[in-house]
């Protein structure tokens, strides 16, 4: 009869008998988890009144301006890249070069549409090249770099057609437009290997330069043969 009372007691019956002597320390820490308050601190878009997201994005796409401007050694544009700025310069640069007497069909002059395609179409084939070779940058990254530094071309674009209409001198208005437009593609292709130069083997970093100075050749060829319609 004890084995079968033995037997029936539950298993964990005599553990609220036990007691721990206040002699003996315990050890470890029992803490009730706590949440945490910086969640609520940290800055969210979500509530973010529409107003201030754009101008926040407005100043930031400044800001990469002003670093193509005076180009240096920076990551600015790597690290918060963005495609609103090569966007709004693609477009600006193609409504310049519209409007003009190349744009006749006997002529083949670059259209709209033509435009925004060998900027973006090329800008994709350097990006390509770069990350074959061995780039360490992102392909947005790359893209973000290339379109940006058209900027210097988007002026000179802007600052040829003013030449244009102020000059009825067609030699001096090649004349000025030449030297502008050498010195805004010269910074183009600078502004764009002091951002890229750092992400290239030290060993080929001649073959992705070279590709750049097509891209930006391309584009300042199309400003300086631009010519207004009649």
């Amino acid at each position: 009869m004890a084995e079968v009372d033995e037997a029936n007691k539950p298993l964990f019956a005599g553990l609220s008998d036990v007691s721990i002597s206040e002699d003996i320390p315990v050890e470890g820490d029992i803490a009730v988890p706590m949440a945490s308050s910086s969640g609520d601190d940290e800055f969210s878009t979500l509530d973010e009144p529409v107003k201030d997201t754009i101008l926040r994005d407005l100043k930031a796409v400044g800001n990469k301006f002003v670093h193509v401007m005076y180009p240096k050694k920076s990551s600015a544009l790597l690290r918060d890249w963005d495609l609103w700025g090569p966007l709004l310069l693609c477009v600006t640069l193609a409504l310049l070069l519209q409007g003009g007497s190349a744009d006749s069909k006997e002529d083949g002059g670059p259209q709209f549409a033509e435009v925004f395609v060998i900027i973006w179409f090329g800008s994709v084939i350097i990006t390509l090249n770069s990350k074959l070779l061995g780039g360490t940058i992102s392909f947005f990254q790359s893209l973000c770099v290339l379109g940006y530094c058209i900027l210097p071309l988007t002026v000179a674009m802007l600052v040829c057609r003013l030449v244009l209409l102020l000059l009825n001198a067609a030699t001096a208005s090649f004349i000025v437009r030449l030297v502008i437009v050498t010195a805004s593609f010269g910074w183009s292709t600078f502004a764009s290997t002091a951002f890229l130069a750092d992400s290239q083997p030290t060993n080929r970093k001649a073959l992705v330069v070279y590709p750049v100075f097509l891209f930006y050749f391309v584009i300042g060829w199309m400003i300086l043969t631009f010519s207004p319609s009649s």
